[in-house]
């Protein structure tokens, strides 16, 4: 299917090595995109205050080098446990906040006082201690909220009261303390669930009593407090779940009982009170990881004493509850992790002691229990901040603020 959007972004990117990198995405993920662009940068949320989002697969306060990780298209952010937040990769719209837009191997400080951080694809938002919201980056479809369509390479505030922010491709989602759902950026499909498909360069109020969101390429979800979980925006490749192909401009309910959310390029994730993952929508890759490369129009239960997810652009990845990782879908270039290019449509063990995860376009970061942070797949524009443009086939451990260490992984 053609996707217009990303032609679009395709002609307005100056960089010869993202044209070429968008080439090679959209060549593996092109009958999967939907009518924005090839990553969800699914930002997978440790403690949300509004709620929560599994059972935590251990920690390590004494040892921690990284608190959360956020994977976008072709950078990362990451917050150290002082509360600082660092950012590493692709820079051409000033994603990374610094000031410039000089694409970085090596990560960058940008902001103290930071709890949560979000990765789109050109854009990049984080929450402080204060409740504050802010954004940098890509702006031209409004997602940064700031009621203009000018990009920003530091970062401009947004809202305040934030409790939990997503970023998707070209849209933006937000929930306040007071459980209130906000959306802003890129409407064509209805991504913004206003009932309408008017982009807004403005955050507009969506729902009430909400504690979780997650936003992919052009569909979002949110888990409302009393475990209802609602999708609105595309659905030609079934990623909302609702049984049709029919895309949704206002919130539909999908399932009961669930307590995480993620969002994946054209297809979604969720886990239940139960501990058991589901999954719906495009799978040519393998990324539902249930054996098949059907298309899901409803949720089908993929695994069990599953705590943490992650979706990116046509790969996934679990945490269960004995601290193992788990892996599926596309591996073009080694977003698994585990040694090789072979997709793979059931999961695959990647490492052990892992308490967070996060899925970029074609790369994967995670965190042990014991603090360190580790980094597979694509390189090309620094997005594993490991001080190269090296891609990696298994899991390198990344040292954040410091002289970059690369070492291999033991699975």
């Amino acid at each position: 299917m053609k996707n217009n959007k990303l032609i679009n972004f395709y002609n307005l990117t100056e960089s010869f090595v993202l044209k070429r990198l968008l080439c090679l995405s959209a060549a593996a993920c092109l009958t999967m995109l939907s009518s924005s662009s090839i990553s969800s940068a699914a930002d997978i949320i440790e403690s949300s205050p509004v709620g929560h989002t599994g059972t935590q697969a251990g920690g390590s306060a004494s040892k921690t080098i990284t608190t959360r990780i956020s994977a976008g298209l072709y950078h990362s952010l990451f917050i150290k446990s002082d509360g600082t937040l660092w950012t590493v990769g692709y820079n051409n719209d000033g994603q990374l906040g610094i000031g410039t837009n000089n694409t970085l191997s090596i990560q960058s400080k940008v902001a103290a006082g930071v709890t949560q951080a979000a990765a789109g694809s050109v854009h990049s938002l984080f929450v402080k201690t204060d409740g504050t919201m802010w954004g940098m980056g890509w702006n031209r479809d409004g997602q940064l909220g700031i009621g203009t369509s000018a990009n920003s390479n530091t970062p401009v505030q947004i809202a305040d009261n934030v409790a939990q922010a997503a970023a998707g491709v070209f849209h933006s989602l937000f929930v306040k303390k007071d459980g209130t759902l906000w959306a802003m950026g890129a409407n064509n499909d209805g991504q913004l669930g206003d009932g309408t498909t008017i982009s807004r360069n403005s955050p507009v109020q969506i729902a009430t009593d909400v504690m979780q969101v997650a936003t992919g390429s052009a569909h979002s979800l949110f888990i409302k407090t009393d475990g209802t979980l609602w999708a609105m925006g595309y659905n030609r490749d079934c990623q909302l779940g609702d049984g049709t192909i029919i895309s949704r401009n206002s919130p539909v309910q999908i399932a009961t009982d669930v307590i995480q959310v993620a969002a994946g390029g054209s297809y979604s994730l969720f886990v239940k009170t139960d501990g058991t993952l589901w999954a719906m929508g495009y799978n040519n890759y393998g990324q539902l990881g249930d054996g098949t490369a059907d298309t899901r129009n409803k949720p089908v239960q993929v695994a069990a004493g599953v705590v943490k997810i992650a979706a990116g652009c046509d790969h996934s990845l679990f945490i269960k509850t004995d601290g193992t990782l788990w892996a599926m879908g596309a591996n073009y270039i080694s977003q698994l992790g585990d040694g090789t290019t072979d997709l793979h449509n059931t999961p695959v063990q990647i490492a052990a002691g892992v308490a967070q995860i996060a899925a970029g376009g074609s790369h994967s970061l995670f965190m042990k229990t014991d603090g360190t942070l580790w980094a597979m797949g694509s390189n090309y524009l620094g997005q594993l901040g490991d001080g190269t443009v090296n891609n990696r086939t298994t899991p390198g451990q990344v040292t954040i603020g410091a002289a970059q260490t690369t070492t291999a992984s033991h699975h």
